[in-house]
Order: C-alpha cells, then structure tokens, then sequence
C-alpha cells in the first residue's frame, strides 16, 4: 500500500504437530491408530497473521526467534513461499513446537513446549527500533520476548494490537500488552462476563477498540465505548479446523483498518475470514485473499 512495511508481526513462529483424533476430550487408552496421519507444519499465532496479511496484499515482516533446526527451516521455508519478510534471530533453545489435537468437528487442543525459550530471550532494542520505525503498524503476540519489546515499541509511536486468546481477564502475565495495545483482540471463551472484561481493558490501558471473538457465535466489539455484537458469518464449506480462525480475524481486522474502515467494518471482514480459516485442513497453510474477502463482505451487505 505504500514504501513502508505495513505491519511488523512480532514473535509467534514455529511449528505445530497436527493430530486428528476422534473425539475430545480424548479418553484414556493405551494407544489410538491415526488413520489421517500426524503432520508437522510450521504455522503458530504470528505465522498465520504474517500469512492473512500477506494473503490480503499487505507487505508484511516477521521477526521472532528460530533455532537452527528442522523445525525453524519449515518456518523459514513458509515465509519463502509466500513472500513474507522473516528476520530470524538465534534460538539456541529450539524452534518452538507444539501439538494441536483436532477433533471431528474443527474443535482443537494445543499442547505447547515451553522448553524452546530461554528466560532470558530479548529482541535487541536496534533491530526492534528499526523495524517498527519502517512499520505503519506493529502486532505483538504474547510470547515472552515480546513483554519485554512493549515499552520501546510504545516509545515509538507506532499504532499497535495484540491478541490475547483465551485470557481469563485476571492471569496478570497478560495485562501489560492488554493495557499497551490500541487495538486488542481475546478470546470469550475463558470470560464469565466478556463486556465487563472488554471494558476494563479500555478504562485501563490505552486500547480504542477492544474485539473478543466467540467462534459461532460472532464476536464483540467495543468501539467508541459503544459494544456491538458482530454476527458470525457462515462457513463456504465444512469445518473441518478451528486452528488460526482467530489470527485470520485479527490479520483481515488490521487489514480494513489500515484501510482506515470503520471498525465495525473491520470485524466484520474478520468474521468472514475466520469463517474462511475453519474450513482450511489443519495440516495446511492458507489464508483468505483479497478479493474473495471483499466479494463476500460485498455480497454480506446486500
């Protein structure tokens, strides 16, 4: 859209083992046969926003931790095939890896290797400066590095959003990117009450506009101290994983946003292309592109 990168998305990257197993919760049993097979791919929170935005025509950068593994080569060869700017740093510890169990119906379970991180990971001030100051805009995904980048991102200048998944409005490891954010994103799905949690993030923090998504049941949005429900849009063809629907929202958000749409508009495309993620094979990288999303936002209007 312009000379500069449009969105820095920092940290994120790895690689998920994908199980389809036949139902969850799991019972116990000495051992199951997975017919469907178990697949490795590269493709966590900040890799599949790199990929929405990437998908909708935005020129994206990526900078995380990866180790010189298998593992972090599936992540760079991700970026490679779809022209996402990756800039790696060393991680001695290991590309971070987990293990998504996936159920019939697209729900999933994630089992994440905290291993794969040092106490002591930081993204050096210089490159973080740099890159953001290159950046019309900077998502900042929860990992632990990226705690430590908030107070020189937010020195920068530059607008900024984080996703806060299934955050239970209290664990206080997530305040400071809820509270440092413009625009935050979380799941609904730990909130007993999710307007007063949306509310308390914007009285506190910094946030214009707060989006807590509620799978099929659409999503909140609260905007202008206005909340609106966003209805949830149907699915082109059959839910088969709910893997990454929640960054495709945050990514096709960001995406009507630096369109400057208002932000009912924005949730609205997020709906349709969390709509589109579920239908994506969980051992698959895909995202929405452009014109399909603004076709179907069209014809939605009608």
């Amino acid at each position: 859209m312009t000379g500069r990168t449009d969105v820095l998305v920092l940290g994120g990257a790895g690689v998920d083992t994908i199980i389809q197993v036949p139902e969850l919760p799991l019972p116990y049993a000495d051992s199951y046969m997975i017919d469907s097979g178990i697949r490795a791919r590269a493709g966590q929170t900040g890799d599949f926003v790199a990929l929405g935005l990437a998908a909708l025509g935005l020129d994206t950068h990526h900078l995380d931790l990866l180790g010189d593994d298998p593992e972090g080569d599936l992540v760079r060869a991700l970026h490679h095939e779809h022209g996402i700017a990756l800039t790696a740093l060393p991680q001695p510890a290991g590309t971070k890896r987990a293990v998504n169990l996936v159920g019939p119906d697209g729900r999933r379970l994630s089992l994440y290797d905290t291993s794969r991180a040092r106490p002591g990971d930081r993204f050096p001030e210089a490159t973080l400066r740099r890159l953001a100051a290159a950046s019309r805009h900077v998502h900042v995904t929860i990992a632990q590095p990226c705690a430590h980048a908030l107070p020189v991102l937010r020195e920068t200048g530059v607008p900024l959003s984080t996703d806060l998944h299934d955050w239970d409005g209290e664990n206080p490891y997530h305040e400071p990117f809820a509270h440092t954010a413009d625009v935050v994103f979380l799941s609904a799905t730990a909130l007993a009450d999710p307007e007063r949690t949306m509310r308390d993030i914007a009285e506190r923090g910094r946030a214009e506009t707060v989006v807590a998504t509620a799978g099929a049941e659409g999503a909140y949005l609260l905007a202008d101290g206005e909340l609106t429900r966003i209805p949830a849009v149907a699915p082109p063809a059959p839910v088969v994983d709910s893997n990454g629907a929640g960054d495709a929202f945050a990514a096709a958000f960001l995406y009507g946003r630096l369109r400057g749409e208002p932000p009912e508009r924005c949730a609205r495309y997020g709906a349709i292309a969390g709509a589109h993620a579920c239908t994506v094979p969980a051992a698959r990288a895909d995202a929405i592109g452009r014109d399909d999303l603004l076709e179907r936002a069209a014809e939605a209007s009608r």
